[in-house]
């Protein structure tokens, strides 16, 4: 039965209940049009806490996607698995929501997207920055001309949320989590820069570690050069206190957002900064607004067929080209050009 057929909310299972996990399964509580089925958690010690969250526990994906009572899988699985576990749901029928990245390499996103496509099921991604009100207007700026003819831009996302993870965790491992900070913020930029500007031509990279001893490194940046001719630089710190910017620079505006808290974290306001060249600046605020849950609407509407998801395939299969590109010039800090990739 379509989604649209339904008169219940779409039901969904949660695969992993680790941080990301838990907080998806904590703000779908109560809604109105996403109920939360089942959680997949192969760590049998968790299952009481699953329950506690008055949710039922499953061993393993197969266990889910078995389930009649299952439209759909979301994915907050380690990034290694994303492939595997995308395509079995494809497979199974189910929708699958994927937490971010959706490959560690461009012929795995590419994999994904094909099986899905083949099974007619709808895809969705974890990059909830796109639903955020100042990422939006920001997005409209851009679009009317607002800003004039696009420079460069400047982003930033940096947090210390990940320093106490247990020695030997996959978010330390240069094969699961590459350069540094991109998988888990860094490839957050690079979706945003995509949306606004296009296709990225070059990449150059470089990683360090400063304090944590991991080996994929804890300083991450970038810089991007666009098909558009615009410029863009990046950084993913996962040592140091959180801070969020966005700053687009045009030859008639420029525009500065700071978020003065995580996704995750209800309450701390948006700035919004406006620049014209003789003209005082403009200040706006926007209120914290759950993106990750804006995101999951999103992708329950395009099962439904009352919107189209705003993420095209294209655009989640360059994410990945990108994140390739980053960790490959990351290792001796070398131009990447994008469309010499093998």
């Amino acid at each position: 039965m379509s989604a649209s057929s339904r008169d219940c909310p779409l039901r969904i299972a949660i695969a992993g209940f680790g941080w990301w996990g838990r907080h998806i399964a904590k703000r779908l509580t109560g809604h109105s049009e996403i109920a939360v089925a089942a959680i997949v958690e192969p760590v049998a010690a968790l299952h009481a806490d699953i329950r506690a969250h008055g949710l039922e526990p499953l061993s393993d994906l197969n266990g889910a996607l078995a389930r009649s009572d299952v439209d759909a899988v979301v994915l907050t699985t380690p990034n290694l698995v994303h492939e595997e576990q995308v395509i079995a749901c494809a497979e199974a029928g189910k929708h699958v929501f994927c937490e971010k990245p959706l490959g560690l390499k461009a012929a795995s996103a590419r994999r994904s997207v094909a099986a899905v496509k083949k099974a007619g099921v709808q895809l969705g991604i974890g990059h909830e920055r796109r639903f955020e009100p100042a990422m939006v207007e920001l997005r409209k700026a851009i679009e009317a001309g607002a800003l004039g003819t696009i420079m460069h831009a400047e982003a930033a996302f940096s947090h210390d949320k990940l320093i106490g993870v247990p020695e030997g965790d996959w978010r330390t491992s240069k094969a699961v989590a590459p350069a540094a900070g991109m998988t888990g913020m860094g490839i957050h930029l690079t979706d945003l820069l995509i949306s606004f500007f296009g296709r990225v031509k070059t990449v150059q990279a470089m990683t360090a570690s400063r304090s944590l001893g991991w080996e994929t490194g804890d300083v991450v940046t970038a810089q991007l050069g666009f098909d558009a001719g615009m410029t863009a630089t990046l950084s993913a710190i996962l040592h140091t206190p959180h801070f969020i910017r966005m700053h687009v620079f045009g030859n008639r505006q420029w525009i500065e957002i700071l978020n003065e808290s995580h996704p995750d974290t209800p309450g701390g306001k948006v700035n919004y900064l406006i620049s014209e060249t003789g003209r005082d600046i403009v200040r706006r605020e926007f209120a914290w607004e759950d993106a990750v849950v804006r995101n999951l609407e999103a992708f329950a509407a395009a099962i439904a067929g009352t919107a189209e998801y705003p993420f095209t395939s294209e655009q989640m299969v360059h994410n990945i080209e990108v994140l390739e590109a980053i960790a490959r010039s990351a290792e001796d800090r070398r131009t990447v050009q994008i469309a010499e990739m093998a």
